[in-house]
């Protein structure tokens, strides 16, 4: 069968590998039908991203299709439009034990680890599956809505916060779309206009463009004074880390996604002065593609907005390198598979 395979940095081709032949205990074997790109691909494709090993196959936001069902998952039958969440889970690490398998210390993500998405035929464990009532673009957008979701769950946003999200591309907008899908008033912050007129499309109730605007008096303008009281940081820059603590209220929750790009050097006294709860947030729990999912059954997300470009299969090789050479142009890029 035909798969993008990455074969080192800079170098994506189309090849032909083995097709997997059934799927095995508890597997469903699918068709894919469309493949999401993100920023973890990008720095795939570029040699950045240090968990990957090449050859690699790419692709873990994934809209598809039940083909066959193995023994042990007989619920899943053929034909049935499926998303799926790409990660996996030991079982026997602290986290797991403490039931947060996203966290897993022994993870391995789809087109990370291990071969992901991009190409026609993939096998995969019945418990990762989500049956839903949507498009194949929303399809793909589960995934890399659950990442922002779940970082609202981690800073327990709920109706009557404020909520400012720095950042508003692919990442940000799910926590944008999560914050507002829990109650929550808010703030998208960032340098793109475009960016910021899909997060207020998305369900943010003010956006500050930080190129033009004075981010501290903007937001305690929003705020009455005292700041957000929730920031999460989707962005990855050391002023951007920093912010997010001096800007939220006291008592407040600063949630980060993803790592800084460098190192961050904080003032830790208003760690303390303001008794702030700092979280870290990975990928998604079960729950969170369950509550995307009903977000975008509800058309509570500009989907046509976000998703900026689609290509076939063919065209992937060429379209990561113009990505990689034009960043800027780029928000999400779609693949049809089949």
């Amino acid at each position: 069968m035909k798969a993008v395979v990455l074969e080192g940095p800079g170098q994506a081709g189309i090849k032909q590998v083995h097709a997997p032949e059934e799927p095995g205990n508890g597997e469903v074997l699918l068709k894919v039908r469309m493949v999401g790109l993100c920023g973890s691909d990008l720095n795939s494709y570029r040699g950045r991203n240090p968990m990957v090993s090449y050859p690699r196959i790419p692709g873990h936001e994934v809209a598809a299709t039940v083909v066959e069902a193995g023994a042990g998952a007989s619920q899943w039958q053929a034909g049935t439009a499926v998303t799926l969440s790409p990660y996996s889970s030991c079982g026997l690490c602290a986290a797991c034990l403490r039931g947060r398998a996203n966290a897993c210390q022994f993870n391995q993500t789809l087109g990370v680890q291990r071969d992901g998405a991009l190409t026609e035929l993939i096998a995969v464990p019945a418990e990762r599956l989500f049956r839903a009532e949507l498009t194949l673009k929303e399809l793909c957008l589960v995934e890399p809505l659950t990442v922002g979701f779940h970082a609202a769950a981690r800073g327990r946003v709920a109706a009557g916060d404020t909520v400012a999200v720095f950042g508003c591309g692919g990442v940000g907008l799910g926590a944008v779309a999560g914050s507002a899908f829990r109650g929550a008033t808010v703030i998208g912050v960032d340098l793109d206009e475009i960016k910021l007129a899909t997060a207020r499309k998305a369900g943010a109730a003010h956006s500050i463009d930080s190129a033009h605007e004075d981010l501290h008096a903007r937001l305690a303008e929003l705020t009455g004074g005292r700041g957000p009281d929730v920031v999460i940081e989707a962005i990855g820059l050391p002023e951007t880390f920093r912010a997010a603590v001096e800007e939220v209220a006291f008592t407040g929750r600063v949630v980060y996604i993803g790592y800084a790009k460098e190192q961050v050097a904080y003032e830790t006294r208003l760690f303390v002065q303001k008794e702030l709860d700092i979280l870290g947030s990975r990928n998604a729990q079960r729950e969170d593609f369950c509550d995307v999912i009903r977000m975008l059954e509800a058309h509570r997300f500009p989907v046509d907005d976000a998703v900026t470009h689609l290509v076939a299969m063919d065209e992937t090789p060429a379209i990561l390198e113009a990505w990689s050479r034009e960043p800027a142009r780029f928000t999400k890029i779609m693949v049809e598979v089949a």
